[in-house]
């Protein structure tokens, strides 16, 4: 169970889940609109999915393992490090899972003969050491890295799917006789940015949630350089660019997905930026940590709701 905690078990299912309804709502209804081969069967896309759940896993590691002072002051009752698990497990836990990562993915790159894929997996390994070693205590940068890194969950599908490739060129919306189908890039890119905008704005308001002990090792991040009011301006600055897109998708999208798109996430998004300034705690900014967590889980589930009104 400890093991479970430290990898944050429901953020990897998220992480999957995510992977899983792109793949299912997006990717294999393609098979009917091109006769370009498509690389992800359910063994591929087993392997990529489980490889960035590893990576992710393996970054939640050496997370906690950069932050046991921290983590210290901040949830003394929930560290896991050096209270239940050696630290010395937990940096072969990262090393073998990292590596069983690289493996997974290398098999499925190896088989399309582009071994240059793996870079993909490289390149956020080696990020979310940095970030943890360095980049979280930075300005701005560190949850930068992170939205980045989140919305890599979904672009990966893009890179290791060769058959989407052919829609890169193809207008927004598809037409095969009297069907029409949303351009799957516009979709994926629709979805990866809502993906870097919402996490941007969890890494903040974490941050405002743990300035206390942020402040006591040394970080330097928005909370500690700006203050927590002028922080919260900053995250409902930023949340325009997911609020604006959302508001023109209720509008323009017709049938259930606009009805879904307007009460499950653009009202609830809009209520939790008004409310993100009512309160200065820290259990204040956990909660909304949490809900905006949910409204990000919501907008993953749309996804459902896309491919049964697109395939209607």
């Amino acid at each position: 169970m400890a093991w479970l905690r430290l990898v944050r078990w429901n953020n990897l299912f998220i992480v999957m889940l995510t992977q899983l309804l792109v793949w299912c709502c997006v990717l294999l209804p393609l098979h009917a609109w091109t006769d370009t081969p498509f690389l992800l069967g359910p063994l591929h896309f087993a392997l990529v999915c489980t490889s960035t759940i590893l990576i992710a896993a393996a970054g939640y590691i050496i997370n906690d393992y950069f932050d046991i002072k921290i983590d210290a002051i901040n949830r003394p009752q929930k560290a896991i490090l050096d209270r239940v698990i050696d630290r010395r497990q937990a940096i072969i836990a990262h090393s073998v899972l990292n590596v069983l990562a690289l493996v997974l993915a290398g098999a499925v790159a190896l088989s399309a003969g582009k071994w240059y894929w793996l870079f993909v997996q490289l390149f956020s390994t080696v990020l979310l050491f940095f970030y943890s070693s360095h980049f979280k205590r930075l300005y701005v940068i560190g949850n930068v890295v992170v939205a980045l890194l989140t919305a890599l969950t979904i672009f990966t599908l893009f890179i290791y799917e060769p058959g989407l490739w052919y829609f890169v060129k193809q207008p927004p919306m598809l037409r095969k006789g009297d069907a029409e189908l949303a351009n799957p890039i516009w979709v994926l890119g629709i979805y990866t940015g809502f993906a870097f905008v919402l996490t941007w704005m969890r890494e903040i308001v974490k941050d405002m949630e743990d300035h206390i002990g942020d402040a006591a090792e040394g970080c330097v991040t928005m909370p500690i350089k700006l203050g927590l009011k002028r922080t919260a301006r900053f995250i409902q600055l930023i949340s325009l660019g997911a609020i604006i897109p959302l508001v023109i998708a209720s509008v323009k999208v017709q049938g259930l997905l606009g009805i879904y798109t307007f009460f499950v996430l653009t009202l609830p998004l809009t209520a939790w930026v008004l409310l993100l300034n009512r309160r200065a705690s820290t259990q204040h900014y956990h909660r909304m940590s949490r809900y905006l967590k949910v409204i990000m889980v919501s907008g993953i589930g749309s996804l459902i709701v896309y491919y049964f009104q697109a395939n209607a």
